[in-house]
């Protein structure tokens, strides 16, 4: 698919892999808007150098464990824009808790994790599905991790959200099929973001060593693979890892 005068929405585009993905998406020629939470300066900044790169660009607040600010963000992209063609469900939440600390892990915590990783993308492509649909070459890319894959990450409510999100992808490909292809990147650490600070040292030592290409995962090409699944034609259910090369994740 050409991406030129197509229109995007980045969720948590505000962070460092969100970030890299709208710059990409606009780099290829499409609109794109960003949502945020809390950071309404950051992300009017992005807006503002993708207009000045050409693209047209909004940022849109969102709180994606509310229904309500879904719905609103509905009406305020596709109001803004006309239409959306692509969904990236990137927006998440972690916390450094370490699998055997059971007790910290609160059912607080535990339900905010979910809430926002899992249920916010789906109903983020609930809301959306119809529009993507319509002019029948819509597009959803999910951000999970190479922890919804293998034990680990930063907490084992994380882990849990993310092998959710790499599953609820197979099962909105199914669903969301012929009109629309959904696919999942699984990144591993990606140094510098904010979710990889949330991450204990301890972790953050272990994906460096384990890494066989001696460097964790980058949101460039965590954002060039992005752009690759809204490009193609006949790929959808599919996840792949970015992380370096982690042998654990090599499926």
């Amino acid at each position: 698919m050409d991406l030129k005068g197509k229109v995007a929405l980045v969720t948590g585009g505000t962070g460092g892999i969100g970030e890299a993905i709208a710059r990409a998406l606009a780099a290829a020629g499409a609109d794109v808007a960003v949502s945020y939470v809390g950071e309404a300066a950051r992300a009017g900044e992005l807006v503002e150098a993708l207009r000045i790169a050409g693209r047209r660009s909004h940022a849109v607040q969102l709180d994606q464990r509310d229904p309500n600010s879904i719905d609103a963000c509905v009406t305020a992209v596709i109001g803004h824009f006309g239409r959306l063609d692509i969904l990236i469900n990137n927006a998440a939440w972690n916390v450094g808790i370490p699998f055997k600390e059971l007790d910290a892990l609160t059912p607080e915590i535990w339900d905010r994790i979910q809430e926002t990783n899992t249920r916010g993308p789906f109903l983020l492509a609930r809301a959306f599905a119809a529009e993507l649909r319509r002019h029948k070459a819509g597009r959803v890319v999910n951000i999970a991790s190479i922890a919804g894959l293998v034990p680990g990450g930063s907490s084992i409510a994380y882990a849990v959200s993310k092998a959710a999100l790499i599953h609820l992808t197979h099962c909105l490909a199914v669903t969301l099929a012929p009109e629309v292809t959904v696919n999942c990147i699984a990144p591993g650490l990606v140094e510098g973001t904010r979710m990889a600070d949330r991450v204990p040292e301890a972790m953050r030592q272990s994906a460096r060593a384990q890494s066989v290409l001696g460097r964790t995962g980058s949101a460039d090409d965590i954002a060039e693979l992005v752009v690759a699944y809204c490009r193609m034609e006949s790929v959808t259910g599919q996840t792949i890892v970015v992380d370096g090369g982690n042998p654990m994740a090599m499926h």
